[in-house]
């Protein structure tokens, strides 16, 4: 009876719906303690002109930033079973920050959320560490990507809520954050279950090991041209992905929604369904070679359905598609990065390393940009509605990143790979 008793719980930890449930809620109760604060108007004026919402958004994504180059290394070193203790030593840490930032007066509070982010940053490598190298892996990181989707959404909803509800806009993150810790600690346990990956996993998809420095760059100067050119369109991406998720109020204001915080939740899932289906399936390619090149053709697509949005979205009582169509335009390539890409690239190559080095890589490079860009935000936009600011830089977001991704499939079509063993 025993043994049948763990041999169940052996089988439930092994399947693939536990370990999707685990890793999606793990990153989804993140964002509780990442994005509600976007919810917040923040309307005050901070120095030299710059809004103070402006300031908050660039504060934490700098803390961000930061913590992706820091990332590289980490991540790509940490060994399995120091995963779970520093996602909940990581999180609580940005929970403390989020306290600060409610005792100390505004402005001068938004160092806490600069403190707030740089935990943060290394949460999701942490967590697809538990997922990669797998023949299920797509899926896995689909249903793990998905829960950045909605959670963007979902924490903004529950933020908005509790400012209806009279909390203040300073104490408001921490209480959003407090409501998601218990779920944490439960889907941060059920990560701990998931055993390692199989020896026909490590057959097809190729082992992943911790790196050392020198595997690291030796790795990136090996195939130095495609990998610039998926780092360049993924930079052009996280800008436009991330003004599109911290001033969702003021592109939902441009567009005729205001006072609806659940808006956010609503359009956020029709994308995540769409990236789920589209991102997951791409488990059924079996050759390596092939999957990777047709997430490159799919993050193409994605972008090409942004500049048709803009082009034939922006009529009266469009505005729920328009955001919904923009958002499947960005998240397809930004979500086929973290599930397709580059775990492909590593099968087909067969090169020693994991996802975490190549992911953290270019989202250091696609955050940097974003502090840029919300630096000079104001200034772009002196004249004009936020809504025309966001749909200029969109389009031309979109062209850019569309050509970089077309370079870069061009240069690994031409450049010879080792595809995995067939028939395993």
């Amino acid at each position: 009876m025993m043994r049948t008793r763990t041999q169940f719980f052996q089988s439930l930890y092994a399947s693939p719906v536990w370990a999707v449930v685990a890793a999606f809620g793990a990153y989804f109760c993140m964002y509780g303690f990442r994005k509600p604060f976007t919810a917040g108007a923040y309307t005050e004026i901070f120095l030299w002109g710059a809004g103070y919402k402006t300031v908050l958004v660039m504060s934490q994504t700098m803390g961000y930033a930061l913590s992706k180059w820091v990332g590289i290394k980490i991540i790509s070193e940490i060994k399995a079973h120091q995963r779970a203790i520093g996602i909940l030593v990581l999180i609580g840490f940005a929970e403390l920050m989020l306290l600060g930032f409610g005792l100390v007066p505004a402005p001068w509070n938004f160092v806490f959320l600069f403190l707030n982010g740089f935990p943060l940053g290394m949460v999701f490598g942490l967590v697809q560490g538990y997922l990669e190298g797998r023949r299920m892996a797509e899926a896995l990181i689909a249903g793990l990507a998905a829960s950045f989707i909605l959670a963007d959404g979902f924490t903004k909803t529950v933020g908005g809520n509790l400012l209806q509800q009279g909390v203040s806009e300073n104490w408001m993150p921490f209480l959003a954050g407090l409501m998601f810790a218990v779920p944490l600690l439960l889907f941060t346990w059920m990560l701990t279950r998931i055993p390692a990956p199989s020896e026909k996993d490590i057959a097809h998809r190729a082992e992943r090991k911790p790196m050392t420095k020198a595997e690291r760059w030796g790795l990136f100067w090996r195939y130095a041209p495609g990998l610039t050119g998926i780092s360049i369109a993924y930079l052009l991406i996280t800008i436009l992905r991330s003004i599109r998720a911290d001033f969702a109020p003021e592109i939902w204001a441009g567009l005729g929604y205001t006072g609806v915080p659940s808006i956010y939740t609503y359009s956020e899932m029709y994308v995540a369904l769409g990236i789920m289906a589209v991102n997951g399936l791409s488990v059924l390619i079996r050759d390596n070679r092939q999957a990777f090149f047709t997430s490159l053709g799919i993050s193409v697509l994605g972008l090409a359905l942004v500049i048709l949005a803009l082009f034939q979205l922006r009529g009266e009582g469009m505005g729920f598609w328009f955001m919904v169509v923009i958002g499947l335009g960005l998240y397809l390539p930004y979500v086929a990065v973290h599930t397709t890409v580059f775990e492909r690239f590593l099968a087909m190559t067969r090169e020693p390393g994991n996802i975490g080095f190549l992911m953290y890589l270019v989202d250091t490079v696609g955050y940097l940009g974003y502090v840029g860009m919300i630096f000079a935000k104001d200034r772009m936009r002196a004249s004009g509605d936020f809504l025309s600011f966001f749909s200029q830089l969109a389009f031309l977001i979109a062209l850019g990143g569309l050509l970089a991704f077309v370079f870069s499939a061009w240069y690994f079509y031409r450049k010879k790979t080792v595809a995995a063993p067939e028939g395993v």
